[in-house]
């Protein structure tokens, strides 16, 4: 009886694997800016005491994440306009590099695969099909980390990626996904040609001019009650 007892507890969450799990939640929005995290509720779905959920947010904070304020408890931190900007433009570089190196390293098999996710973007934009493109974008844009053929440049792509992908989606418009495709198509052309410069500068310019919307993306959020 007491194997079993000693096995379900071996079977609860330590206090790093609290951290994976929420630091998933927190990059795929499933705990959204601003939202507060009670450490009474999460101890109850783990079901662990508060010590290692304290331990975990304070991890989680560490790593900016989190915000945690005295008498107010812990919250999934919420960008500023000047961090939101700050992280596009990180983001504008490392996609940057992962064109140039593309147009350097893509096989004829990836070539292909990126222009039929080019053209399944560019047929969701024109029947205004949010969800559909957003997903399709990303797919979109994570063929081109992987024709990069570098693991490092790909990791730390993504990781920023899913940092940004609640802000990004307030980004979505009828007119943003029109622009995008057509920014797409060009970026295409160049790494099928092999252009290692205008791809880099193409790319780079593509996810920079998305920093310009940031507040806007705020005020969407504030909007949807998210402060």
């Amino acid at each position: 009886m007491s194997e079993v007892i000693d096995g379900a507890k071996e079977a609860r969450p330590s206090a790093d694997s609290l951290v994976r799990i929420l630091e998933d939640d927190i990059l795929n929005a499933v705990l959204r800016p601003g939202e507060r995290l009670d450490e009474q509720s999460l101890a109850r779905r783990f079901e662990v005491s508060r010590t290692p959920i304290r331990e975990a947010l304070r991890h989680l904070a560490s790593s900016g994440l989190v915000d945690i304020k005295k008498n107010q408890g812990a919250t999934v931190k919420r960008l500023t306009t000047g961090e939101l900007i700050e992280m596009f433009q990180v983001m504008a570089e490392y996609e940057g590099l992962s064109a140039r190196l593309s147009a350097r390293r893509m096989t004829k098999e990836d070539v292909v695969e990126m222009r039929k996710l080019h053209e399944e973007c560019a047929a969701m934009a024109e029947r205004e099909d949010y969800g559909g493109f957003y997903e399709t974008n990303n797919i979109f844009h994570d063929s081109i980390f992987r024709g990069s053929r570098n693991v490092f440049l790909q990791m730390e792509s993504r990781k920023l990626r899913n940092r940004l992908n609640v802000y990004r989606r307030h980004i979505t418009t009828p007119r943003s996904m029109t622009k995008s495709a057509y920014e797409h198509g060009r970026i295409v052309e160049a790494v099928t040609a092999g252009d290692a410069a205008q791809a880099h500068d193409l790319m780079r310019e593509h996810v920079d001019l998305l920093a310009g919307a940031a507040a806007d993306v705020l005020l969407a959020l504030e909007a949807e009650g998210i402060e």
